[in-house]
């Protein structure tokens, strides 16, 4: 069932949602050569307390930490480690809050010092086909607009889109109805309306599309081991066009 949200709700989510962008914010400027994947996810649950709410990832279906930290050939749902960050790496970050009753999502992919020309090139274009999938998400158009326009965003640069893992709806549950594939059909799908809440988040790849999970039954890697690059942010679905929730306010 998708939930819609009352103006005073898109509100409470736009709460949520800056923290998270705080906390995005200041990851980014931690990263750089020497520091570890523990340490930006102390820091991101300390900010996340300072400011009255709680991360969303941590305990949520046994999951240990508050934050999704994967390198280079990971994908999502990476462990934070005392592995140092060296340079030319590329780290994926997955963040999430709940406060006041709602959650907040958003996920950002950032380079550790000089990293190559063709990770940056990837970077550059996950973000961009997060932008392209947002500029598909209003009203009267199909859940297989925003679908369709990451995947061809992606796949004209050289890339390949994830298929096993997915964006979702969001409110006052982490993942809510409908799931947002990053691939598939313009004009198919679920009807969007203003109300709507979605968490869009190209996962994608420099070689293959096809992934797999590491032993610790969390971590997913890319099954060629080639780099992979995750942008995400909450969105809204309003009568004025689509409204980014995970913004500083």
């Amino acid at each position: 069932m998708i939930i819609l949200k009352s103006p005073g709700e898109l509100r409470q989510m736009g709460e949520s949602g800056a923290i998270v962008a705080e906390v995005l914010a200041g990851l980014r400027e931690k990263v750089k050569p020497g520091v570890t994947t523990l340490e930006l996810d102390a820091y991101a649950e300390a900010v996340t307390r300072k400011r009255g709410a709680r991360p969303a990832f941590k305990g949520y279906g046994g999951f240990p930490f508050a934050l999704c930290a994967s390198v280079n050939s990971e994908v999502v749902h990476g462990f934070p480690s005392d592995r140092s960050l060296e340079e030319g790496d590329i780290v994926s970050l997955d963040y999430g809050v709940f406060y006041n009753g709602f959650y907040g999502d958003s996920a950002i992919t950032v380079a550790v010092g000089t990293v190559s020309a063709s990770a940056l090139r990837l970077m550059e274009v996950t973000r961009e086909s997060l932008y392209k999938g947002i500029e598909k998400a209003r009203e009267g158009n199909r859940l297989g607009d925003i679908s369709s326009a990451v995947q061809s965003h992606a796949e004209k640069a050289g890339f390949s889109v994830v298929r096993d893992y997915v964006g979702h709806g969001i409110g006052k549950d982490l993942h809510e109805d409908p799931p947002v594939p990053n691939f598939g059909a313009g004009g198919r799908g679920v009807k969007l309306k203003s109300g709507m809440v979605l968490a869009i988040e190209p996962m994608i790849n420099e070689g293959a599309y096809r992934v797999r999970v590491k032993p610790d039954g969390w971590t997913v890697v890319t099954d060629d081991g080639s780099l992979s690059a995750h942008f995400e942010h909450t969105i809204a679905i309003t009568d004025d066009g689509p409204v980014i929730l995970s913004s500083r306010r």
